[in-house]
C-alpha cells in the first residue's frame, strides 16, 4: 500500500518546499495538501520533480475561517466566490500536476437551496476538472469537529454522486470522520469503493497518529488491499510532537 503526507498537518515548521523532501525522506510515497497558494506553483513542481514525489490532491480555499467559514461550495449567498476559488483551485492543480481537487462545501443551515448551490458548483467543478482527465472529491466531515458542516455521511455524498452523475465526482473517505460518524468502516469501504476517489486515516478519537485509539488500520488496510484499492492513503493526522519522530506506525502498516 501506498502513502501520502498531507502537508497541512504534517511537517508544518517547514516550508511546503521543504516539507515535500522531509515526507520523501521520511519514507512516503506522495503528498497532498490542504491550501498550498501562498507557495508558487512552479516552486511546489520544482520540490516535486527534485524529490520524486507527486502531489495528489488541494482544497479549495475555505474563505474566511477566523470569521467561521469553512468552505464556501453549498452557500448561495456566496456562489461568484466559491466559483472563482474552485477556478483557482484547479489552475493551481493543473500547473502543479495533481489528480484531484477537494471542492469544501461550508457550513449551512442544511436548505433544500445549499443542497442546489453544492450540487451546481460541484457540477461546474467537474466541468472544469474533467477538461483536465482530474478528478473533484467531496468529503463528508464530522458535526463534532465542524458544527453545521453541509456534508457529514457517506449515504449524502453518496445521493450527490449518483445524482449529478459525473464520472469526474468521487468520494474522499477519511477514516477518522466517519468512524466519529457512522463507525463500520469496513462495511462502507466495501460498499463504496468504485465512488472512492482517496482515503485518509488518523486516529480516533484524538487524531493522532494511526497506531492507537478506535481504529485497527493494520487490519483495515489489508482489507483495503483485499478489496482491490489501487490508491494512496492519506495520513491526514495532528502529530502528537515531533512528524518525523512519530513515523514508527508507517512501516507497520505498510508491512
Amino acid at each position: 500500500m501506498r502513502f501520502s503526507a498531507n502537508l497541512g498537518f504534517l511537517y508544518t515548521d517547514l516550508n511546503l518546499p521543504d516539507a515535500i523532501h522531509a515526507a520523501k525522506a521520511g519514507g512516503f510515497d506522495a503528498v497532498e495538501c490542504h491550501f498550498p497558494y501562498d507557495a508558487p506553483p512552479q516552486a511546489m513542481r520544482g520540490a516535486l520533480d527534485s524529490a520524486g514525489l507527486r502531489m495528489l490532491a488541494l482544497n479549495t480555499w475555505p474563505g474566511d475561517r477566523d470569521a467561521g467559514d469553512f468552505g464556501l461550495a453549498a452557500l448561495p449567498d456566496r456562489a461568484d466566490e466559491a466559483r472563482a476559488e474552485i477556478a483557482r483551485a484547479v489552475d493551481y492543480a493543473v500547473a502543479v500536476g495533481m489528480d484531484a481537487v477537494h471542492v469544501m462545501a461550508g457550513r449551512t443551515d442544511g436548505s433544500v437551496a445549499a443542497e442546489d448551490q453544492f450540487r451546481e458548483n460541484l457540477y461546474h467543478a467537474c466541468d472544469l476538472a474533467g477538461a483536465h482527465g482530474m478528478n473533484i472529491l467531496i468529503e463528508p466531515i464530522n458535526t463534532r469537529d465542524v458544527p453545521g458542516y453541509h456534508l457529514s455521511d457517506t449515504d449524502h455524498a453518496e445521493r450527490i454522486i449518483d445524482a449529478l452523475g459525473r464520472s469526474e465526482l468521487k468520494i474522499m473517505f477519511d477514516c477518522y470522520h466517519m468512524q466519529i460518524m457512522q463507525g463500520d468502516l469496513a462495511a462502507s469501504l466495501e460498499r463504496l469503493m468504485p465512488k472512492i476517489g482517496h482515503i485518509q486515516i488518523a486516529a480516533v478519537p484524538d487524531r493522532g497518529e494511526p497506531d492507537a485509539g478506535e481504529v485497527d488500520y493494520k487490519w483495515l488496510i489489508s482489507h483495503l488491499t483485499h478489496l482491490g484499492y489501487a490508491g494512496h492513503i492519506g495520513a491526514e493526522y495532528k502529530p502528537r510532537g515531533n512528524t518525523a519522530a512519530g513515523l514508527g506506525w508507517l512501516n507497520r502498516l505498510r508491512g
